[in-house]
């Protein structure tokens, strides 16, 4: 018997075959076990035993809500064996998939004999919150009048969950593994606001998942998860851990709510304020709310009322394609709207006795943005531009997410998608883009069951890796792979059928290549690339070159993605290679360039590329009608310094007085050390009326700088500077012709210095402190 089919093995288990295993929840405070997640095995030793086969086959053979229900008796007739009963609480999991296929009063059929201290709680997957958001808010609702809890499980696998999260309610935000085992990114940040900003205004609980070791426990701890559950606490195991003592899982308190029966302008109070107005300012208004759900991007929710279809005009339909694409979910309401009025937005029809039939609204809710424009509509006779309305436009966070729930409960279910069989998984890709019937993508070519045949075995012979995604199901899975993928991706084709792709990817994998991908996929568009991907168990990295192809049915929608991948690590690392020894080439290259330019002592210019700098400076001042003076600076009893203490204190002291001079100049103004105790500096760009005077007051600040004593360790030295200026266009239009006028006069300087005989320093350049 293969995983694929489950034969007569899959309706044995079934009918009692599935058991539980029970995995503990750990307070991270106290260390207690205060909760256990209850987790569906098949029988021992047989093919069904682990649960991503179990599951394959029910989905293979539709026998998934069958499945499911008869996991949730395992969990609740084990929990009941096992004793794990109050203050302890059990974790059962509601398969998304079901949420399509099974009448959603089926989940709450669990246990109905459980006694009163058996504690609850559902967890729902972000894949299920898009397809049937009315009957999950409704389920949700059911759940907590019977007195469970809810759990959002998988956050942070998606940006769905984080736009979905404030209207679910979940008592428990768990944070999917990757969060908490993968490196830190930009993404994680973004998921860690929104799930601390709704813990902290809701009171709900972060539970931290796939914490296996110490370092796992500290990021888990650091993303604010009070909950942690992993290998690190224990297995799962057919009882309960002894090794934990017991403590309590306290909840927030919710309470269930019902908006189903009122409208969103009638959820406004007595402080709301309210306003009339006609038609055409309610149009920018929403056109200004629909730019915030832009900016917001995926972890928008947007939800409209349009009072009739008509007033779903063409230009109102272009706008809201763009949040199709760039937003989480967008559901528009009115009479005679159809359930899909462009591609991907949900529409929902109302009754003419609808009390939102009446209204003008446009909600946006988001992590950490909320805000709803509610009207109603006046009844004005005259022409529709000049109708008036009376409005509110609230940030008011409680009141957006009730106006959204009242307009997401009305929000009919997505039509369910056929689950394919076994056969149909395994088929080639020709058959795949024919299993929908006569929605077939245009142009293409029927062939008959030979021909099929010979692409069947095409595609299992191909050395590049061929995939199909079902972008009709929930989380887009896989539902062919041939054997080259196998080998690719380092795990079984029964192992990756119904899993969404994203599995290849790691704590490495580019974000940003991530994100063209999604576009693409959203869009319904062809993409070429290459990927970072790890293969097998043991996540080894490679380099995916991967080309994606989308499969459209006769309506335009697309049915499916083709995925043909090739390994490329070779070549890629081959350009790495060569890329990384250019860059060595490149820094050799830079590094004698500044040697050729750059003083080494100091990291001063030297004085070929001052004089390059300097003679473009002239050059310019000639044009623009400047001046440029050229400064000359010597140390004065740098010698005696050197003579005394050595020439690394000499060395020393020339950094020091670098430093001291560069900061005495102005930012434009140019540095260089000559050689020895020499220093030029160069002042472009200066009014020719006044050059010599704003040169004569740089070389004041420059000699001050110098002479000011310079402590050396336990000694301090001071010195002296003889500047001598030489100044375009008087005394010469090159940098040689500057250059020797302010060395005839620094020397001229220094000779009047002497004689003037010693002032205080220049008899002991070198004292010592």
């Amino acid at each position: 018997m293969t995983v694929a089919d489950g034969g007569a093995g899959l309706r044995e288990v079934l009918d009692g075959g599935v058991r539980s295993v029970f995995q503990p929840i750990v307070d991270l405070d106290s260390g207690r076990v205060v909760a256990y997640e209850a987790l569906a095995r098949g029988p021992r030793g047989s093919a069904l035993e682990r649960p991503d086969h179990l599951f394959a086959a029910a989905r293979a053979q539709g026998l998934l809500a069958e499945l499911d229900a008869a996991c949730r008796e395992a969990a609740f007739r084990g929990a009941l064996e096992q004793q794990l009963l109050a203050p302890l609480t059990l974790f059962v999991n509601v398969e998304p998939e079901v949420l399509d296929s099974a009448p959603l009063d089926d989940l709450l059929a669990i246990a109905p004999d459980a006694p009163g201290d058996l504690r609850v709680v559902v967890e729902i997957t972000e894949r299920a919150l898009a397809h049937r958001p009315a009957e999950l808010l409704r389920t949700v609702d059911r759940v907590r009048e019977i007195g469970w809890g809810i759990a959002l499980d998988d956050v942070g696998a998606d940006a769905l969950s984080l736009a979905f999260m404030p209207l679910l309610r979940p008592d428990v935000v768990k944070l999917d593994l990757r969060l908490v085992q993968e490196r830190p990114g930009p993404a994680v940040a973004q998921i860690m606001n929104a799930v601390n900003a709704y813990a902290e205004s809701s009171g709900a609980v972060v539970l931290a998942e796939g914490i296996e070791d110490e370092r796992h426990l500290r990021v888990g701890r650091a993303l604010g998860a009070r909950l942690g559950q992993g290998w690190l606490f224990g297995r799962p195991a057919p009882g309960p851990a002894p090794a934990f003592e017991v403590g309590e899982l306290v909840l927030p308190p919710r309470a269930a709510v019902d908006l189903a029966a009122t409208s969103p302008f009638a959820l406004l109070q007595a402080h709301h304020e309210l306003r009339r107005s006609p038609k055409q300012l309610l149009i920018e208004l929403s056109k200004q709310l629909e730019r915030e759900a832009l900016r917001l991007g995926e972890t928008a929710v947007v939800a409209s009322t349009f009072q009739e279809a008509k007033h779903f005009t063409p230009a109102t339909a272009a706008r809201y394609r763009d949040l199709v694409e760039r937003t989480g979910f967008v559901c528009a309401l009115g009479e005679g709207l159809p359930e899909e009025p462009i591609p991907g937005l949900r529409g929902t029809t109302l009754a003419v006795d609808d009390a939102v039939r009446g209204e003008w609204d446009v909600v946006v809710l988001g992590p950490h943005f909320s805000a709803a424009l509610l009207a109603r509509d006046l009844g004005d006779t005259g022409p529709d531009a000049q109708r008036t309305f009376e409005y509110a436009l609230t940030y008011e966070r409680a009141t957006v997410v009730d106006a959204a729930r009242c307009l997401l409960s009305r929000v009919v279910p997505r039509e369910a998608v056929p689950v394919p069989t076994g056969a149909e998984q395994r088929a080639s890709v020709a058959a795949e883009a024919g299993a929908a019937g006569p929605a077939r993508s245009p142009g293409e070519v029927r062939t008959t069951p030979a021909g099929e045949a010979l692409l069947h075995r095409a595609l299992a012979a191909t050395t590049s890796g061929v995939t199909i995604a079902d972008m009709r199901r929930p989380d887009q899975p896989l539902v062919y792979a041939n054997k080259a993928f196998e080998q690719l991706s380092g795990m079984a084709v029964e192992d990756v059928l119904g899993r969404n792709c994203r599995f290849l990817q790691g704590a490495d994998t580019d974000p940003g290549v991530v994100d063209a991908i999604r576009t693409a996929i959203r869009t319904g568009q062809e993409w070429r690339g290459t990927l970072l991907n790890h293969r097998g168990p043991e996540r080894a990295p490679w380099w995916n070159e991967i080309y994606l192809a989308p499969v459209l049915g006769a309506d335009g929608k697309v049915l499916q993605y083709i995925g043909v991948q090739n390994d490329v690590t070779a070549r890629v690392e081959a350009q790495r290679a060569l890329e990384t020894e250019r860059d060595r080439a490149r820094a050799l290259v830079e590094q004698v360039e500044r040697l050729a330019y750059t003083d080494p002592l100091t990291g001063l210019k030297n004085r070929r590329r001052l004089e390059e700098r300097v003679e473009a400076a002239l050059w310019d001042a000639r044009l623009a009608g400047h001046a440029v003076a050229l400064l000359f600076c010597d140390l004065d009893g740098f010698k005696a310094v050197n003579d005394e203490h050595g020439h690394a204190v000499g060395d020393e002291l020339l950094v020091a007085l670098a430093q001291r001079i560069r900061a005495a100049i102005r930012r434009t103004d140019l540095l260089a050390r000559l050689g020895g105790d020499e220093f030029l500096v160069a002042l472009p760009a200066l009014d020719p009326e006044t050059a010599e005077e704003d040169a004569e007051r740089v070389a004041a600040s420059v000699s001050a700088a110098v002479a000011a004593p310079v402590d050396l360790g336990v000694r301090r030295v001071a010195v002296g500077a003889s500047i001598g200026i030489g100044l375009s266009p008087r005394d010469g239009e090159t940098f040689g012709e500057l250059l020797h006028e302010a060395d005839q006069r620094m020397y001229a300087a220094k000779r009047g210095r002497r004689a003037a005989g010693p002032r205080e320093h220049d008899g002991d350049p070198a004292t010592v402190a």
